[in-house]
């Protein structure tokens, strides 16, 4: 039977993050995950931004232990292969008439990713960090002992992290806060380049210039629909070799059911911007997204919440890669500062630092209240609504054209 300091339930991007820092610091971490490997079965558009790169593990904040020391610099995704990403410098936001506005922020960006090359480029990094990724194995159950867990035939544990997701096992199991509120996603992602301008045309009906034409390279596209994506909206992006097309609703029961056919009428609808109506994807997402906020217990003795699990996604945008490597990096700091007898209670240090999200979560509610298309197509174009959106999207003030 094999002793590790820690077991990570989920190789989730708040997982990985916080596996790869346990295992720096010289601990021997457990990862146990129910997919064949980090790239499978996604539920994410994978989209970054700015300061998920540039910030990534959010160490740079200071984390009120004293003695621990992170690397000057440290950042999760340090080193992550340019191969993997593709920048977008702006925002295109489509009213629900397909009228639209530019938004841009100077020195502000976001970055497409091939998200299943990402999570696996973490997963690798994981690994040669000395982190066991035990693939294909689900958590079912961890006895308590007297100072950790037993996990059957895994062996043992000091700490249990729960990073499996938006329905954790991992907080079933030990009675902590469940997310209960949700958005409902799906996405397709059309053929690399090359088939996308062969196939799909602009809203001038010719082949090959909607790239130029749209700005499809370098802008997020988001379309405002009621109808269509109640409580959230739609998109288009070029991707990493893709063009990625989704919406997200919010769940009122037949989620899948309802959101597959949505997705039908989002197509037709903004056929005259981008037609895929005649592409076939060559993959399709979809899953739960959290958007009720933080859940109200995340830690318990010896255990702790992060990512989805605990409802670290933003209420009103649905991000939660930025905060998932943020705190699940600080997650293996105080998890380690535990470890080494410099904190008595790791659970309430983490948790102390998760968002409160109070304004998204009241903007979160207004929008589920007063989403109105005729408004939109009216007052999309002020300058109210121009900052508005601009302060969503960039966190701060922009360039709206």
């Amino acid at each position: 039977m094999s002793d590790f300091d820690v077991a990570i339930v989920g190789a989730s991007f708040a997982g990985l993050a916080c596996a790869t820092v346990l295992a720096n610091a010289g601990r021997r971490v457990l990862v146990l995950e129910r997919k064949g490997d980090a790239g499978e079965k996604l539920h994410t558009t994978g989209l970054l931004v700015k300061e998920a790169v540039e910030g990534s593990g959010a160490l740079e904040d200071p984390i009120p232990l004293e003695g621990t020391q992170i690397p000057e610099g440290f950042r999760i995704l340090e080193g992550l292969p340019a191969s993997l990403t593709r920048r977008l410098e702006g925002v295109r936001l489509h009213a629900p008439n397909l009228q639209y506005i530019d938004l841009d922020a100077p020195g502000y960006y976001f970055l497409a990713t091939d998200t299943s090359g990402l999570l696996r480029w973490m997963a690798a990094r994981a690994v040669n960090a000395g982190v066991e990724i035990h693939w294909r194995t689900a958590f079912e159950h961890a006895g308590r002992l007297e100072k950790g867990f037993t996990l059957g035939r895994l062996g043992r544990a000091h700490f249990l992290v729960g990073a499996d997701g938006p329905t954790s096992r991992v907080a079933r199991a030990f009675g902590l806060g469940v997310n209960r509120e949700f958005l409902f996603g799906i996405e397709h992602e059309y053929g690399d380049g090359h088939d996308y301008a062969a196939n799909v045309s602009g809203g001038d009906g010719r082949h090959g210039v909607v790239n130029r034409q749209h700005g499809l390279t370098d802008r997020l596209h988001c379309f405002i629909d009621r109808k269509i994506a109640p409580g959230y909206l739609g998109w288009v992006f070029a991707g990493v070799g893709s063009v990625q097309v989704g919406i997200a609703r919010r769940e009122r029961g037949g989620a899948a059911r309802e959101a597959k056919a949505a997705m039908a009428v989002f197509l037709e609808k903004i056929a005259p911007v981008f037609d895929f109506r005649s592409a076939t994807p060559a993959s399709v997402r979809a899953g739960w997204i959290p958007c009720g906020g933080v859940v109200r217990r995340v830690h318990a003795d010896r255990v702790l919440l992060i990512g989805d699990a605990a409802g670290t996604v933003s209420p009103l945008t649905a991000g939660g890669i930025h905060t998932a490597l943020r705190h699940g990096a600080a997650a293996g700091v105080a998890i380690d500062a535990f470890l080494a007898g410099r904190t008595s209670d790791p659970g309430a240090l983490v948790a102390a630092g998760y968002p409160r999200f109070r304004g998204k979560r009241l903007l979160r509610r207004a929008f589920d209240a007063f989403q109105h298309d005729g408004l939109a197509n009216l007052l999309l174009g002020t300058r109210v609504v121009r900052d508005a959106a601009s302060r969503i999207y960039f966190h701060r003030g922009s360039r709206a054209l």
